[in-house]
Order: structure tokens, then C-alpha cells, then sequence
């Protein structure tokens, strides 16, 4: 049984300055009136009372324990701030997908020289003129037409790409497009001329980087002069209509080559 001085220090460790108890303590001292007015419920705390040591006249405080214990973060070691999420998905996207690459265009040249002009025309076939051929029949009812020899003399052998069936070259448009430039800028270089045909789509894309919306017109390209873009000669025997077209250019352009001879 505690006693009224132990009582006080038990409650006094315990920040307890006002308590009344629930039943009648004895050796306690007489109650203060002011003290027996109702207050507020509080919440019960379990208190764990350790007896006092033997020979200690020095009483010990009593521990409370809270329902719930706060949690304390205790660093360990290797422990640091996370990186930004929007750093690590962005080194985990996936690179983009490389471009598939361009295949390359399959086309045939020939070119030819008929007095001071120069033609450079699109073989259909890919095969060389014979001089039965209707679009080489053609060719020459153009050349009688525009005032040139209607025998046009053929240089060297057909630009036929791409240039090799297997490796690792690049034969893409870019690269077809250097090459025929490079090719007819070397001829030009060996005996100039006064105008350049370009007969056919695949002459006019790769030698004047232009298409089919420049037919008829005459273009001037860098290194290779003045350029007359003409249809190719396949088309011109299917759609017959286009010579009233190529006849009106040419007129307007005879005077070139003509004055010249």
C-alpha cells in the first residue's frame, strides 16, 4: 500500500497536478472541494510500475506507453534519395526504330550525241537501241524534226542501275542521282553542247532532280547546262497527243542548236 508522499511522487513523475481517486485512499490527505468538479474523460493510460530497488529511498518514475509508438526512419547504409522517375523512364525508352531502307530505283540510260545537243534517254526495255525499235524510229523522227542528224551517235555503254546485284554499296536515289550527274557532267567536260534532252522520268529525276511536272519546259541545271525535259519515248507511242506538245517546244528552241551549225 502506497503511502500519501510515494503517492504524490508517483504522480508528480508523472506530470499529474490534479487527481481525485475513485474510492477512499487510506493515509491520504482530506480532498479539496474544487477538486471533486467533473471533467472531461480522458484516455487511460497503462502504466508500468516498477517496484523500487531495494535500499533506493529515491522513488522511480513509472514509464508510460502510448498505444501506438511513433516510427522513427533510421538510414541504412547504401540508402539514398531515389532518382527522378522521369529520368529513369527516360533512359528505358527504347530508341526510336531505325528508317527501313529505300530500295534502290531500277532504271536504264543511253546517251547519245546528235550535233551540238546532247540526249540522254530513258531505255524501257533496258535493253540498247537497234535501229529497228519503234521508240529508236522515234528518236530519229525527232532529231529529222528538230533540224539535227536523224543518226545520233551513241556514247559508251547504257547507265543501267543499280550498278551491282549484291554488297554493301549504297544504290539508293541520292547515290543514282550523283552518279548520272557525274556521268553526263564528265561527257560535257570532253565536248561541250548547247542543249541537253533529258528524255524519260528517270532521266529527268536523276539528272535534273525534277519530275513530270517540268516536261516540255527547259531547265538550267548546274554543271550541265541548259535541259529540255521530254516524256519518254514509250509514252510518247501510247499517248500520241503529248508530240503536238513536244513539237510546240521544240520549235521555240530550234534555234539553239541550229545556229550553231
Amino acid at each position: 500500500m502506497l503511502t500519501e508522499p510515494r503517492r504524490r511522487a508517483f504522480l508528480s513523475a508523472m506530470q499529474v497536478v490534479h487527481w481525485l481517486p475513485r474510492a477512499e485512499l487510506p493515509f491520504a490527505a482530506p480532498s479539496r472541494p474544487e477538486l471533486l468538479l467533473p471533467v472531461a474523460p480522458v484516455e487511460d493510460l497503462d502504466f508500468d510500475v516498477l517496484p523500487p530497488a531495494p535500499g533506493n529511498e529515491k522513488p522511480i518514475a513509472p514509464q508510460a506507453r502510448s498505444a501506438e509508438r511513433p516510427k522513427i526512419e533510421i538510414p541504412r547504409p547504401g540508402s539514398g534519395p531515389k532518382p527522378a522517375v522521369k529520368a529513369v523512364e527516360a533512359e528505358a525508352q527504347p530508341a526510336p526504330p531505325r528508317p527501313a531502307p529505300v530500295p534502290p530505283p531500277r532504271f536504264a540510260l543511253q546517251l547519245l550525241r546528235a550535233g551540238s545537243c546532247l540526249l540522254l534517254v530513258e531505255l524501257a526495255t533496258g535493253q540498247p537501241f537497234q535501229s529497228r525499235d519503234p521508240s529508236y524510229l522515234l528518236l530519229k523522227d525527232m532529231l529529222r524534226a528538230a533540224g539535227l542528224p536523224d543518226a545520233p551517235q551513241i556514247i559508251g555503254e547504257p547507265v543501267c542501275w543499280p550498278l551491282l546485284v549484291r554488297g554493301n554499296m549504297d544504290q539508293g536515289p541520292e547515290a543514282a542521282r550523283d552518279f548520272v550527274q557525274g556521268f553526263v557532267q564528265a561527257r560535257l567536260e570532253d565536248a561541250p553542247c548547247t542543249c541537253l534532252w533529258l528524255v524519260g522520268l528517270p532521266a529527268v529525276r536523276f539528272a535534273a532532280n525534277a519530275d513530270a511536272q517540268a516536261y516540255y519546259q527547259t531547265l538550267k541545271l548546274d554543271g550541265l547546262g541548259d535541259a529540255w525535259v521530254l516524256p519518254g519515248l514509250e509514252l510518247l507511242m501510247d499517248e500520241p497527243q503529248r508530240k503536238a506538245d513536244v513539237w510546240k517546244a521544240m520549235r521555240q528552241l530550234m534555234a539553239r542548236w541550229k545556229s550553231v551549225e
